[in-house]
């Protein structure tokens, strides 16, 4: 979920992101101590598999790595008290750069690592996936959602849904909803994650038949002026902006169309959840704002409530969707391991080989906190729904 996915871009999900967020330093610095004792003490017990994490701990989109390694750790913990194949997760900062996730990598693969959770950002993800090929050791990321980033890589898969289905989704259900006939789009022109998303809803909403009257991009989420981007829309008589950015970025459009007295429908990806967590963000400026995200901290169903609640009393902070697909990413990757009879002796290459094949199997599936009946074809996509919320009274609403 995505450069800043990796989303939501939004640093303060939204993901100062392909697509940081508010309250993120906390967060890294309370467990990273708790996580570093963990796995020291795991790894010294028979029977623990090796995993090594990657993601952003520090910079503009530690809030999407923070909550990605939090809310696996929440997993661990989980699976560690049943007993049986132990888990213990080494996870490295890398500030979102693809260099830097490279050299993380390279620093886990020379300390045993023997599966890869990660990347959290499209950027490293893809800088990262093409060594976890040719090195043949097993990937799943939580948060990358481009398409580029499995592609011709069999040994790398995806727990988050991808970007153009997600444009395409986004396209059909402002169609079929017949939430506007006109619609602008805004997005990052220098971020995949942002891209990705962007062109898929454009194609799809000219051939539903929706009038696009303007394509607007800015070229990092560190820009702060929207200004022009959403005169460009609103000269055009744009009903409804669909903007496939981070929560931070998104956060600023959403102030500044207001001083505009321009009151558009905003649309948003998974990229956008986390804005209502955002330190000093006036809520009311996204009531009314809609977005596709698999998970809902406010769920009642059990097992998510029971995240939340472990969540919070960890970490002291609502888990948001990228927390949540870390969590379904270790569970995935345990299940696999359980039914592949795979054991903590093995080598990486040997497990690569039999997470591969149970991953792709017809009669694998995952039920997690982001989807039921999670199963995945052999291009490492993910098959799942997104769902749509829109913010009311400070919360989300199912639509």
């Amino acid at each position: 979920m995505k450069k800043y996915l990796a989303m939501l871009l939004a640093g303060a999900m939204c993901v100062s992101l392909l697509a940081g967020c508010g309250g993120g330093d906390k967060p890294a610095d309370k467990s990273a101590a708790s996580s570093n004792a963990a796995s020291s003490s795991a790894s010294a017990e028979a029977g623990v598999l090796k995993i090594g994490g990657i993601g952003p701990l520090t910079g503009g989109a530690a809030v999407y790595g923070v909550a990605t390694k939090q809310g696996a750790e929440i997993a661990v913990q989980e699976i560690n008290a049943k007993g049986g194949l132990q888990l213990a997760l080494d996870f490295q900062d890398d500030e979102a750069d693809p260099e830097k996730g490279v050299n993380a990598y390279n620093k886990l693969k020379g300390d045993g690592m023997q599966v890869v959770y990660g990347c959290t950002t499209t950027g490293s993800c893809l800088a990262v996936a093409a060594e976890t090929f040719n090195d043949r050791i097993f990937q799943l990321t939580p948060s990358a959602s481009s398409a580029d980033v499995t592609a011709g890589k069999d040994n790398v898969f995806q727990i988050c849904f991808t970007d153009p289905g997600q444009g395409m989704t986004a396209a059909n259900y402002v169609t079929e909803n017949k939430l506007a006939t006109k619609v602008a789009v805004l997005y990052n022109n220098g971020d995949a994650y942002s891209t990705g998303i962007a062109q898929a809803f454009i194609a799809q909403a000219k051939a539903n038949g929706l009038d696009v009257v303007t394509e607007q991009t800015f070229p990092d989420d560190t820009n702060t002026d929207f200004t022009v981007q959403l005169n460009a829309a609103k000269d055009g008589g744009a009903e409804l902006v669909f903007m496939p950015i981070y929560y931070t970025p998104a956060s600023l459009v959403l102030n500044q169309a207001k001083s505009m007295n321009y009151a558009p429908i905003f649309f948003g990806g998974d990229g956008m959840d986390g804005i209502l967590e955002m330190e000093g963000f006036d809520k009311s400026l996204a009531e009314g704002l809609m977005l596709m995200t698999p998970f809902n901290a406010a769920s009642t169903e059990e097992r998510t409530a029971n995240f939340v609640k472990q969540y919070v009393d960890a970490y002291g902070t609502t888990p948001n969707q990228f927390a949540a697909d870390g969590y379904d990413c270790m569970y995935a990757i345990y299940e696999a391991c359980l039914k592949a009879g795979v054991t903590a002796d093995m080598s990486a290459q040997d497990i690569c080989e039999q997470l591969i094949a149970t991953f792709t199997a017809s009669d694998f599936s995952v039920d997690g906190l982001t989807g039921s009946g999670m199963t995945w074809g052999t291009n490492g996509e993910v098959s799942k729904a997104p769902l749509v919320f829109q913010v009311e009274n400070g919360g989300y609403t199912a639509r």
